[in-house]
């Protein structure tokens, strides 16, 4: 298998039947603004550089950006954010992610979610993150070079740990979520949390610009060591 065929076997995924029903049901009734859109609803697949050494991971698709658009981190406030600091640090060819035709392209980052379908009020189920946990597996096989993962709020930080609890014996409390907190893996890989570029996180000054592209540009010199 490669990354491409894991990717289409991720868009053809219905092993989550409340899921499936939530994210078809807001591609049906969608969002007034983009009434004219025809929405993707179906599961997201991961995005960027197969070669990547900086691996980001956010919890789920956005209900109107990428269950919208198809892309991880596109068509809504959050991708705004993100892409303008990712741009800033340069890990991106561009300060903006709309669509899947916006001509994207990301530098040395691979981006993903722990959920690859959108949860009703961005709470997924113990069982439905163990689903996709299958998926998240091979995807970092097929990342050969990723020795660092970001992750994109606390829910984000705690799947991916919880991931690394099946296969190997680490101790919850030795991993505190924290902006910028930087930990290592059993797999000598780097986890670094980051507080998530909601519209809630930077409306109430939790995350900024300067904050994000300051933690951005130390995992540059991380990856890069």
């Amino acid at each position: 298998m490669t990354l491409i065929k894991l990717n289409n076997s991720i868009i053809k995924c219905k092993q989550c039947e409340r899921l499936v029903k939530f994210r078809e049901k807001i591609a049906k009734e969608k969002r007034k603004q983009y009434l004219d859109q025809i929405y993707w609803g179906k599961p997201i697949t991961g995005y960027g550089d197969h070669q990547a050494k900086l691996l980001m991971i956010g919890l789920a698709p956005a209900a109107h950006g990428g269950n919208r658009t198809g892309r991880v981190f596109t068509g809504d406030k959050s991708a705004d954010f993100l892409f303008k600091c990712l741009y800033k640090a340069g890990f991106s060819n561009q300060p903006i992610s709309i669509d899947r035709n916006d001509g994207l392209k990301l530098n040395n980052l691979y981006l993903t979610t722990a959920l690859k379908c959108v949860p009703p009020e961005d709470k997924p189920t113990s069982d439905e993150l163990k689903t996709c946990f299958n998926f998240f597996k091979k995807e970092i096989q097929f990342l050969p070079k990723t020795n660092t993962i970001v992750t994109l709020g606390k829910i984000a930080f705690d799947a991916c740990l919880n991931f690394y609890k099946q296969d190997y014996d680490i101790k919850r409390k030795d991993f505190v979520f924290k902006h910028a907190a930087e930990y290592l893996l059993p797999d000598n890989k780097i986890l670094i949390g980051s507080y998530h570029p909601s519209p809630r996180n930077v409306n109430t000054g939790r995350i900024d610009v300067k904050k994000m592209v300051t933690l951005l540009k130390k995992v540059k010199q991380i990856i890069e060591r």
